[in-house]
């Protein structure tokens, strides 16, 4: 994450690089990879999500009530250099549908083509 993180003890460092390696995990399944007792997995999400670091949402996972912890992804930190091919943004970047046969695709297909060599 871009921002200054907050500290965090070994096992909460651990606990986000489990979420953010995995892009989410339900807190039962969190807390028994992580080797710790239920409740101390959910001190640490507690801890994760106060400090703007996972999100967690409600959810059923085999059939128990539970969280589902996702990481908080800050935009500024995604590489959107990855969408062009030159100076040509993505024709998928959109709402609409892309036309397979259209020149938009193609001379983005070429851009990406040229960038290779």
């Amino acid at each position: 994450m871009s921002l200054e993180e907050p500290e965090l003890s070994e096992e909460e460092q651990a606990g986000l690089a489990l979420i953010q390696e995995r892009g989410g995990i339900h807190q039962s399944d969190f807390w028994k990879e992580l080797d710790v007792s239920s409740r101390k997995g959910s001190r640490i999400v507690e801890r994760l999500e106060e400090s703007g670091l996972v999100e967690r949402e409600d959810a059923v996972y085999n059939g128990h009530t539970t969280y589902y912890i996702e990481p908080v992804v800050d935009p500024r930190d995604l590489e959107f250099g990855l969408l062009m091919a030159g100076d040509m943004l993505s024709p998928f970047i959109g709402d609409e549908e892309v036309d397979p046969e259209s020149d938009r695709l193609s001379q983005w297909i070429m851009n990406l083509a040229y960038e290779d060599r």
